[in-house]
């Protein structure tokens, strides 16, 4: 059992499941730990088709994330970004490469990048 009481959540418009496969293919000891669907109950409320991809839990480096496919009506913006502790310049030019493939390349600025996502890194 984590020791770690904080879970990041990733707000999503249908991509949790895509954005969390992303994420554990490019960080070492990482892996998607559950994924709950949509079922039937509540339709008329969510609008999902049962069996659709609600909540995608995973670890990245052993901490814990969930992406929730929530809608359209939140996107991500500068004001929360991630840091990640490099040991030295070959490993930041290796996130930098793959955070950055289909980001945003205004973002792109000042040591920081947009992923395809748009999350800030």
């Amino acid at each position: 059992m984590s020791l770690n009481k904080i879970t990041t959540c990733l707000w999503s418009d249908g991509q949790a499941e895509e954005a969390a496969n992303y994420y554990i293919s490019i960080f070492k000891n990482s892996k998607i730990t559950h994924v709950q669907r949509y079922t039937e109950a509540g339709k008329e409320i969510h609008g999902q088709e049962p069996g659709s991809v609600l909540v995608v839990e995973f670890e990245l480096n052993e901490y814990p994330f969930v992406a929730l496919n929530g809608g359209p009506q939140v996107k991500f913006n500068e004001s929360i970004s991630f840091q990640i502790d490099c040991a030295n310049q070959d490993e930041v030019d290796y996130y930098w490469q793959k955070l950055g493939e289909g980001g945003d390349e205004a973002k792109r600025q000042c040591r920081w990048l947009a992923d395809k996502f748009g999350v800030s890194w």
